[in-house]
């Protein structure tokens, strides 16, 4: 949802940047975002339906200038992929809004449908929040 949501953000801003998302566990590679997001995505008008999930690398510090983790214990396994040479800042991504340092993305999955919009509205504002400090 965070990669629609960014890319959605983008668009709407007419900025031309690359954008991926990653996991960091290998069980879901390959596979479609869960079903509910899909839905969430498209009543906020982004299509996320193409989009198959792909395992963070070390070779990702250096293709992006930022990486994002959406929780702590993601940010700890991306902190131990992290190569010495990887120029990426990484931190999470909501301590790019202001008043929200150190706060983590709930995941939605074993919650109910509205844990989903409510998941889309947290990771919007971050891409907002990302796209206004970035593009600086």
């Amino acid at each position: 949802m965070a990669e629609g949501a960014m890319r959605a953000e983008l668009l709407r801003r007419g900025l031309d940047w690359e954008v991926d998302s990653a996991g960091t566990a290998a069980y879901h590679v390959g596979n479609p975002p869960d079903p509910r997001a899909i839905a969430c995505a498209a009543e906020n008008g982004a299509d996320i339906s193409g989009l198959r999930a792909r395992q963070a690398v070390p070779n990702d510090f250096h293709r992006f200038t930022h990486i994002f983790a959406l929780d702590d214990k993601n940010l700890a396994n991306l902190r131990a992929i992290r190569p010495g040479d990887g120029s990426a800042e990484l931190g999470l991504v909501l301590d790019m809004i202001e008043g929200r340092k150190g706060e983590t993305v709930a995941d939605p999955y074993y919650a109910g449908d509205d844990a989903f919009d409510f998941t889309w509205r947290v990771v919007t504002e971050a891409a907002s929040a990302i796209a206004d400090k970035l593009s600086r």
